[in-house]
Parts: C-alpha cells; sequence; structure tokens
C-alpha cells in the first residue's frame, strides 16, 4: 500500500486529489495539510508517507523551501502539483533539479476537471515515486561528489573564457537515455565534463517546454554548451543537445557528418521523446562510434535500443543499482543482456572524460 499525504493551500485540490487517489485499491491517503508547517505536525503524528503531493504557493513556508528541507533531512518522494510550475517554469526546472520526482502544473480553475484528465498520468507518477529510492543516495551534487576531487589544469581557465573553441564536427558522439531522477542525475554529470567533450545527445523524459528551459539552465553551470536539439542540428564538440519534449530526436549521418533529426510520431515505450527511439537510430547510423548510457527511470524505455546498440558494436553502459533514483530503465537493458558495464555517475563522468 503506498501512502500519500497531500500538502495545499487549497481545499478544492486536497478534495479533487483525494476523490481521485480513492479509486485505487493501492494507494491509501495518510492526511492533507494546507501547509507544510501543519504537514510536518501531522507526519509526526500520523507516520511518514511514502509520497508527498506538494503544493509551491501557501502561507507561511512555500512548497520549494520545504522540499529542500525534506531532502536535506530525510529525502521522500516528492511530486509538485502546482499552478505556479508550468511547463518550462522557472519553479519546475527547480522543483526538478532538487530531487522533486514529477512536476505537474494544474489550473487555477476547473480543478476537477483536470485531475480527471489527468488521472492516469498522476497515478503512474504517483506509483513511479513510491518506488524510487531517494534514502540511498545523497541528494546535493557535492555530497554526490565528495569522494572525488576535482583536478583542474590550465584549460579551467581557458576554455571557461570561449566554449565554441571546440565546436568542430565530431565523428563519435555518447548518446544518453533518462527518466525519473534523470534531471538531478545529469546535472551531476554534465557539470564536470570540460569544454572539448565529445557530442552528447540526450533524451530525458520531459514535456515540451521543459526541455528548453533545462537546457537553458544546464547551460548556464556547464562549461559545455547546452542547447534543446533543433531539426539539422550538426553533432559538434563540446555541444550537449537535449532532445525536445514531445518529439522524437534521432541521429542521422550524411556524408561525413552527424546529423539531429526532429520529428513528430506516436510515443513509444510510453514516450514521446522515446529512449528507444535515439538509441535505435544510433544503431542504424555507425554504432562503433556511439556510447550509450541509459540512467535511472521507470519502465523499460531504452532497454531494447541498447541491446541493439551493443550487438552492432557500440559501447553501453547503465547506471548502477545503488545510484539509481528508480532502478527501472537499466535493469531492463541489463536482463536484455544489452549493458557492457554497471557504472555510477562518477564512472560515467570518468568515462565520457576518456572518450576524448
Amino acid at each position: 500500500m503506498i501512502k500519500i499525504f497531500i500538502v495545499d493551500d487549497s481545499a478544492i485540490v486536497r478534495t479533487a486529489i483525494t476523490d481521485l487517489v480513492q479509486k485505487e485499491a493501492d494507494i491509501q491517503l495518510l492526511g492533507t495539510a494546507q501547509d507544510p508547517i501543519f504537514a510536518m505536525d501531522k507526519f509526526h503524528k500520523l507516520g511518514w508517507p511514502d509520497v508527498i503531493i506538494l503544493d509551491i504557493e501557501m502561507p507561511r513556508m512555500d512548497g520549494l523551501t520545504f522540499l529542500k528541507k525534506i531532502m536535506a533531512t530525510r529525502p521522500t518522494p516528492v511530486i509538485i502539483c502546482s499552478s505556479v510550475a508550468q511547463k518550462g517554469s522557472k519553479n519546475a526546472i527547480e522543483a526538478m533539479s532538487l530531487g522533486a520526482i514529477e512536476v505537474l502544473g494544474k489550473p487555477e480553475y476547473q480543478v476537477k476537471n483536470f485531475f480527471e484528465d489527468v488521472h492516469n498520468q498522476f497515478v503512474y507518477a504517483i506509483r513511479a515515486a513510491a518506488r524510487s529510492k531517494l534514502k540511498n543516495i545523497p541528494m546535493s551534487k557535492s555530497s554526490f561528489l565528495s569522494n572525488i576531487e576535482e583536478k583542474l589544469n590550465a584549460d579551467s581557465v581557458l576554455l571557461s573564457v570561449n566554449r565554441t573553441a571546440f565546436h568542430a564536427n565530431a565523428d563519435r558522439y555518447v548518446a544518453i537515455g533518462s527518466s525519473t531522477g534523470g534531471v538531478q542525475t545529469l546535472e551531476v554529470i554534465l557539470t564536470k565534463l570540460p569544454a572539448n567533450t565529445l557530442p552528447i545527445v540526450i533524451a530525458q523524459h520531459m514535456p515540451a517546454g521543459f526541455t528548453d528551459s533545462f537546457a537553458k539552465r544546464l547551460n548556464t553551470i556547464c562549461q559545455v554548451s547546452v542547447k534543446e536539439a533543433a531539426n539539422g542540428d550538426k553533432l559538434q564538440r563540446g555541444v550537449v543537445y537535449i532532445a525536445p519534449g514531445d518529439l522524437h530526436t534521432m541521429v542521422k549521418k550524411i556524408g561525413s557528418s552527424y546529423i539531429l533529426e526532429i520529428k513528430d510520431g506516436p510515443k513509444v515505450s510510453r514516450h514521446k521523446p522515446s529512449v528507444d527511439v535515439l538509441f535505435r537510430s544510433c544503431s542504424n547510423e555507425g554504432a562503433k562510434n556511439c556510447t550509450a548510457f541509459i540512467l535511472t527511470g521507470m519502465g523499460d524505455d531504452g532497454a531494447k535500443g541498447m541491446k541493439e546498440l551493443h550487438d552492432k558494436g557500440a559501447a553501453t553502459y547503465a547506471q548502477d543499482e545503488r545510484s539509481c533514483i528508480v532502478y527501472g530503465m537499466p535493469k531492463e537493458a541489463v536482463l536484455l543482456g544489452g549493458v557492457d558495464k554497471s557504472v555510477s555517475p562518477i564512472q560515467i563522468i570518468e568515462l565520457i572524460k576518456k572518450l576524448n
């Protein structure tokens, strides 16, 4: 039984979510509160929930502040559900970076109709959150990498001046697929890569709007350039391409260059962008020039594509179970026999650096 707790200052929202979860046999409503202060008091009386449904704008303490406190003291799966967390908003990206499992932008009006429309998505998010293992991994980037001392050289000064110096065409590249927990893990990895890194194409499960904001945020904190992928982009060193939400991203080889093709289509393995679509395109276009990583996430998207890459000679790696927030996608890829080795995020950083 999954025990959830709702923290929202709107009685209408609390009632709508309560009505929704009461239809599910495996989900139990532990309680509700109108703000985080009341919530903490009830946690001590009723017990700690498995999943917290959290608003952002509330009296006495806002949701993001509460999220930070939770992740610092007792990491618990959190689903943000707020009218100020619309697609691509700064609040939404910050919440995911802080460790929120899912972010849903609810409307200010017709709330009941909204939750009826997103019933399946909401319940899926709750179940995914309940399966996550936030308590088993450090939640801050500093603690996550505390056992590695960054080794700096003159490049750390010179490369920061002009990141475009390495934007030359590349004959090798990296492909990464991720889902639940991927935002935090990708931030850990990408912020540690040098500016001359091989091109990286990433399919992170995100809706339209989120991916552009996510790319822009990463671009401000990474040595590599980070952008939302666009149709016709030529893969270049020093650039990370984030697959746009609600579209599929594929790698095509034209002449001596690798080009990105962005197109619409049905969801594959329940997702768009789909990791399977990205990986399968890589397997069809010179698999041996691709190094692929499948990171934390629920479900099996990417497992079949990674198996095809592996069978055609690509180097393939899965994030290890200990460091995954949800050990779903990597596990399925391992079970299919498509993974050369399971590795931690720290090892992924070193592997990508060595490719240079």
